[in-house]
Formats: C-alpha cells, structure tokens, sequence
C-alpha cells in the first residue's frame, strides 16, 4: 500500500488558513447575523461574499493561469469547515462545486470564459440531481438533443443550490443515451424556468430549473470522458465539502450545548453536572474528531491525487451520522425551548438534515463501501 494512502496531511497552508477562517467566519457569521439573512432574498450578504472574494477564496483550487490560487480541494476543505461551524450562507460551495466539475471535464475555451470571472467574484453552480432523487449522478433523465449547432435541452433539475444568484451553471444532461453536462450562463436561464423550492434548512436557497426548451450552442457541450471525468469531480467535491461542511456543524452544535449545559440552572445544580448529559456531550466530541480525521484523509488523498473514493464515502458516513446526532441532542438537552424557534440548536438541526442527505445519505454509501471492501478478490 502506498504510504499516503495511510496518513493525513496538514499542510502550513491550511494550518494558516483554518486560523484565517476561524477568525473570518466568527466575526462575519454570529447568530445574528445568520437569523437576518433567513428572511432574505438572495439567503447571503453580497458584502461578506465580496471579503470572501478579496481573501482569495473564491478562485483558492483554480489554476494560477486562470487567475486562482492554485491551491487543491484539500484547503477548500478547510476553508468549508469554519463556514459549517458558524453557519455562514454563501454560494461558496456551489461554487467549488462548479469550479471542480469545468476543470475536470471543460473545454479550454470554456474555462477561459468562466474560471476569471470565478475569481473575481462571479458565482457559479451544479444542477446534477432530478425529481427521483437519485443519489448516482450518471442516471440522468434531462434529455439533450443535437440539432445542427444547436443542442435542446428537455426535462427537470431540482436541489440546484443558489440557481437564482448563479452566472453560471453546470446542468447533466443525456446525450445520445450518455451523460453529458452543459455550461449556462445567466442569460440563458431566464428567471421563469427557476422556481424556489422549500427546503428544511433556510439558511440555504434551493430551486427548481426547467429545461424544456432552452436551446444553446454545440460549444456549450462536455461530451464523452470529459463529462464522466466532471461528473466524477463534483461528486467528489460534494462527498469532501459537505463532509467539512458538517465536521464544522458538530463543532458549532457542541458550542451551543456546552453553553447551554454551563447556563442552567436546575435543583440548585447547572445541568450540565449531571452525568448522562456529559457522557453524551463527551460522545458528541468523539464523533466530530472521527469526522474530522476522516475528512482530512480523504483530503490528504484528494491532494496527492491518490484514489480517493473509499475515504470521502467514510467521511461522509461518519460526518453526516455525528453531526444528526449533536443537532438532535442539542434540541432535546434545550428542553421545551429547543422546540421553538428561537432557540439556536434547532438551525444547526436543519442543517445537519439537509446536509445528512446531501450526495448521498450513511446508508447508501454503506452499501457502496461494502461493494468495494467486501468484495470477492478476482
């Protein structure tokens, strides 16, 4: 076995930039601010997306000769887990997500038309995922047809996060009875084909796109492997991503128990002196440093350009189970009170059941860990 493949790595870069983030997300992304945003058009202040972009976040896994940073997923991730902690909503991991599926599978010509822009600010997103809610990215019913220089598009995508602030978007398509992806732009995605879904976290904003009809140009196209390779990209950026996203969630769920626990007062004693609520504050903390070791392997592997796919399925496994978890006991040790909506325990419970459900839920990638690790040697 090679030797990476066995350890996690945590580079300089990402040791400043955690510290850079946690400062960043802690002043930029209190609760309050968080509750103002509920009620918002956009779900974000376009004003802490723009410090983001002035911070080089934006462009942080973009080549430097498209503008970026050129740096990998592995300090994305890193940047991602703070945004979790303090439930800052930003189109920054839509975003990743579209940068890592147009450097998979994009033509030259249509990084150079997207990638800048990125880097400046532009936001961008992936319409991967259909009414059956199927977890595979590569069963896909939006259909495309090639007519001439022209391709038409037909069918649904839904749980295409931030579609109503994107420039630009990456759609799966079957084409000729293969998976295709096509590059939007906003232009051709006119406000009427997006409808905003209801969504159990509110500090996200979800759509619903219709395709029925667009057409756009044959050089919109991501054909053949370019489009298994892009496809294969997002997938892995989401299982990474919303691994830190939720490894974040655990940290920021504990904080608002461990408050809580030292805040009241029953029987003459602060409950958190008791001992059952602090076995399971302790189980708490357990789960979020298994989600954290195994999100940086799966980082570590991502980095070295290893095969990455049975560590992300761990983390996401790991993650999404320790993160539901702290979420629900955070409602329950809140009593009464962590059933209303005022109480902040109940926003990282939402977040954690959007995100449990993400990419694929602890069940289905169970069943796919046991394909590859299970399986008969040939």
């Amino acid at each position: 076995m090679n030797e990476l493949s066995t350890l996690i790595t945590f580079s300089e870069e990402q040791a400043m930039l955690l510290e850079v983030a946690n400062s960043f997300c802690r002043d930029k992304s209190p609760v309050s601010v968080v509750r103002a945003q509920l009620a918002s058009e956009d779900g974000f202040d376009r004003a802490q997306w723009l410090a983001m972009v002035r911070l080089g976040w934006s462009g942080i896994a973009v080549p430097e000769h498209f503008g970026g940073t050129g740096l990998s997923l592995a300090e994305v991730a890193t940047i991602t887990e703070p945004m979790g902690r303090y439930l800052m909503a930003t189109p920054f991991l839509s975003t990743q997500l579209f940068i890592q599926g147009l450097l998979a599978g994009g033509s030259d010509a249509q990084k150079i038309a997207a990638l800048g822009k990125i880097c400046d600010g532009a936001i961008g997103s992936v319409a991967t995922f259909e009414c059956d809610g199927d977890w595979n990215l590569f069963e896909i019913d939006a259909r495309a047809v090639m007519n001439g220089q022209t391709v038409s598009l037909s069918g649904v995508k839904t749980l295409v996060c931030d579609a109503g602030v994107a420039e630009f978007l990456l759609v799966s398509v079957c084409l000729a009875g293969e998976p295709a992806l096509v590059l939007l732009s906003a232009a051709e995605i006119a406000a009427t084909r997006r409808s905003r879904e209801v969504i159990i976290d509110e500090t996200r904003r979800s759509f619903r796109i219709d395709l029925d009809g667009l057409t756009v140009p044959v050089s919109s196209l991501i054909t053949g492997r370019n489009a298994t390779a892009a496809l294969n990209a997002i997938r892995d950026a989401g299982l990474l991503l919303v691994s830190a996203e939720a490894a974040g969630g655990i940290a920021g769920a504990l904080d608002v128990i461990v408050g809580y626990l030292n805040l009241r007062t029953t029987f003459g004693r602060k409950i958190g002196s008791y001992q059952s609520l602090k076995h399971t504050s302790a189980e708490i903390l357990i789960g979020l440093e298994r989600s954290r070791s195994h999100l940086y392997h799966a980082a570590s592997l991502l980095a070295a350009g290893q095969d990455a796919d049975i560590a992300l399925r761990m983390a996401k496994v790991e993650s999404s189970d320790s993160f539901a978890l702290a979420g629900d006991r955070g409602v329950q040790f809140h009593g009464g009170f962590g059933f209303t909506y005022e109480c902040d325990a109940q926003l990282f419970l939402r977040r954690a059941l959007w995100l449990q459900y993400s990419f694929g839920d602890a069940t289905h990638h169970r069943r796919r860990l046991a394909d590859r690790l299970l399986a008969s040697p040939s």
